[in-house]
């Protein structure tokens, strides 16, 4: 006669429940990160299929994508933002967009609510992002809405070490756009010489700046260097005897 044998009991892992009760009450896998945005040029500078050997030729650019992070941001990014609309409650209208992207905060706002909302961030006690430690341009050509110039504001609190962005968009006016923005040389005057470089270099146009000239290029240089289509060329250099061509007249290694 066979001898009856206890029950089997579930498998599992150590963990408490069996494993197939644990898979059912698993959370579902975060959703594929999106494909990157397509490809719309090659090169830079206007440098295309040459031999230069500045590397330029071999960029590829992609379409400047429009993102959004939905709430909740995480971190304290949540708190800061609460005590940004209580000190202003209209921050909808200011605001554009909110991306939070690889640990970091960027507000976007529209440019002419741009000094409101620093000078909140500045003087808020829940806030006090006292020093802005850097403006910076950028250049997006493929950008379709008019606006292809951006301005991207580096705030630091030294209350609460944080740190945080924002960013306004300008036009272009070889293509009818509007290329003025706020200075923010009112709020922050660390602001000064970092809005000379970005219409140096972009050809933004701060309105209110005291001294908008250059600050880099000479004062009858043509055209802004730092935009995406600006030509690579470049000034030959003589130095000892030697003479060294622009980047676009060097030959190819390859």
């Amino acid at each position: 006669m066979t001898t009856p044998q206890p029950p089997v009991p579930p498998a599992t892992d150590g963990g408490s429940g069996s494993i197939a009760e644990r898979i059912a009450d698993a959370p579902s896998p975060a959703p594929a990160p999106t494909a990157a945005p397509a490809v719309v040029a090659g090169g830079m500078f206007g440098v295309a299929g040459s031999g230069d050997t500045s590397g330029f030729g071999g960029l590829v650019r992609r379409a400047h994508p429009t993102i959004g992070t939905e709430r909740p941001f995480g971190g304290w990014f949540d708190e800061a933002y609460d005590a940004l609309e209580r000190a202003l409650p209209q921050l909808g209208d200011a605001v554009e967009a909110v991306v939070v992207d690889r640990g970091e905060l960027t507000v976007h706002v529209a440019k002419e609510r741009l000094v409101e909302v620093l000078r909140v961030l500045r003087d808020d006690a829940a806030l006090r992002f006292e020093l802005l430690s850097c403006v910076s341009g950028v250049d997006y050509p493929e950008d379709g809405t008019g606006r292809r110039l951006h301005v991207v504001y580096h705030l630091c609190s030294l209350t609460y070490n944080r740190r945080l962005r924002l960013e306004v968009a300008a036009g272009d006016h070889t293509t009818g756009g509007d290329p003025h923005v706020p200075s923010a040389v009112g709020v922050y005057p660390t602001a000064d010489w970092h809005e000379r470089e970005c219409w140096d270099f972009f050809g933004i146009i701060f309105d209110g700046h005291p001294g908008l000239t250059r600050i880099f290029m000479p004062d009858d240089w043509e055209g802004h260097p730092q935009r995406k289509d600006y030509p690579l060329g470049g000034i030959a250099v003589e130095y000892k005897g030697g003479h060294i061509p622009p980047p676009d007249e060097r030959r190819s290694y390859a």
